[in-house]
């Protein structure tokens, strides 16, 4: 009788997915509100990535919307290189996000060991991330903060856009407004306030490439406003050497440095002639530049094209300490629990009630993807925009949360600017938290250049985002 008594109850698998469908595998990350695991379906035996974001954390941070805004932007996208949302569920205590699982580390990770990479190695990731950024602007959508650390590799080394924390839907009819991501990466339309579209994503896309080939970013200072007149004002500059490292293509794709004045270039502070830009030709203009010449285009598309490095699975792709603190610190370790079936919404606060009724379910194997954007010429999701009235606070000086009092200035959130209102948020990702020189060394952390948001939802994203180290090597630049 004993031994009945005490059997698990059967799961039910066509019932809808929790974390009983889950066996519980190595923790991988760490953040401001949660972690990141590996998980094995007990069904199908795929495995997963595990986000859990501690719900008393994110309302206390006032940063619930920011993770509604994460989870529906990721139902719609469905993309061979993103980082897909496969389940979403919730329970009591955490919100539960199930995503494509990346074993190959993230490029911060790589960047860091090697101070840069080959330049087959970086045009093959640059070419991945261009797609990425087709697949998402033909949905309306903007990343805005693409960067190293958001770049993540799978097993056979294919490159994956991850983090949509501060992602935001756009429309041609207005312009975005914010300021948004992390500062060494942003456009200068973004620092200028003077409104922008999708362009951001292809400028952030450059300033990823040189860094990748060059090891350190083309536009630095010790300070935001430093940094921001750099960005703004000076002319890009290269290494001495950079014609040895790089062929005149690829130095082309950037600036124009070679003879092919006519191109246009990522790293132009003109949209107009920005590489990638619709004003230009977009995507299909970006694939026909000569850095390309040898792709085939339909190959990568469908991966089948071979990465030029394949990472190390027979390493740790993860921090270790991060299990250790599972097991010998976490003092309510995550496990599978039953809801409360007698909640009553009503009787919640704003925030738990904004969790309950909009962190809804998702299964991939059951629901088409979709899009909860509704167009209102605001170009901000309606949902997120009319929930931030209740949440935001006034004040002119700005929220640093605890968790990044120990970056430099340069990485430290930002206040608005505008002192209408500021909202801590958070992003989970797959790498490390540590902070960063803003010369692309020593860190491996996705928040090297920590990201945050002013202005369309009243937020400011902390980013305090973590990962799984690699050891692979994809090809140092010689």
């Amino acid at each position: 009788m004993g031994a009945l008594c005490c059997r698990p109850e059967e799961i039910d698998f066509d019932g809808p997915v929790d974390l009983w469908h889950f066996y519980l595998l190595r923790s991988v990350g760490k953040g401001a509100f949660g972690k990141v695991r590996v998980v094995q379906h007990k069904q199908t035996k795929a495995l997963y990535a595990l986000k859990y974001i501690n719900k008393a954390r994110i309302s206390k941070q006032r940063a619930v919307n920011n993770i509604i805004q994460e989870r529906r932007l990721l139902e719609e996208i469905d993309s061979p290189f993103v980082c897909n949302l496969r389940f979403a569920f919730q329970d009591d205590e955490n919100l539960f996000m199930v995503l494509d699982l990346m074993l190959g580390g993230d490029l911060r990770f790589h960047l860091d060991r090697l101070g840069g990479l080959k330049e087959e190695v970086v045009k093959f990731y640059v070419a991945e991330m261009a797609l990425a950024l087709g697949d998402l602007h033909k949905r309306g959508i903007v990343h805005r903060d693409l960067k190293p650390d958001n770049i993540l590799l799978d097993e056979r080394g294919h490159a994956h856009l991850t983090d949509f924390n501060i992602a935001v839907h756009f429309t041609e009819r207005r312009a975005l407004t914010s300021v948004a991501g992390s500062m060494a990466y942003m456009a200068p339309e973004v620092l200028a306030k003077r409104g922008y579209f999708a362009t951001v994503d292809w400028w952030s896309l450059g300033i990823v490439a040189y860094e990748l080939l060059f090891g350190k970013r083309p536009y630095r200072g010790k300070t935001n406003s430093s940094l921001t007149q750099s960005i703004l004002k000076d002319h890009i500059k290269f290494p001495d050497n950079a014609e040895q490292i790089v062929s005149p293509e690829g130095l082309d794709l950037l600036k124009g440095v070679s003879r092919r004045r006519s191109l246009c270039r990522l790293l132009q502070r003109d949209i107009r002639k920005r590489l990638g830009c619709r004003h230009m030709g977009g995507l299909e203009a970006f694939k026909a530049h000569p850095w390309f010449a040898d792709y085939d285009w339909e190959k990568l598309e469908r991966k089948e094209a071979i990465p030029p490095f394949e990472p190390d699975s027979k390493k740790a792709n993860f921090d270790a300490t991060h299990e250790l603190e599972e097991l010998l610190l976490e003092d309510n370790p995550l496990k599978a629990k039953k809801r409360n079936p007698n909640i009553d919404v009503s009787q919640l606060s704003a925030d738990y009630r904004l969790m309950e009724q909009s962190f809804t379910p998702y299964d991939f194997t059951r629901q088409p993807r979709k899009s909860w954007f509704v167009p209102d010429g605001s170009g901000a999701d309606s949902t997120t925009a009319s929930a931030d009235a209740s949440t935001s606070v006034t004040g002119s000086a700005p929220i640093v949360p605890v968790h990044t009092q120990a970056l430099t200035l340069e990485e430290q959130p930002m206040a608005d600017m505008t002192s209408s209102g500021v909202r801590a948020g958070s992003a989970l990702g797959s790498r490390l938290e540590r902070a960063d020189t803003g010369t692309g060394s020593g860190v491996a952390a996705q928040g090297q250049a920590q990201s945050f948001e002013m202005g369309e939802r009243k937020t400011m994203g902390t980013a305090a985002q973590q990962g799984t180290p690699t050891t692979g090597e994809p090809g140092q630049a010689s």
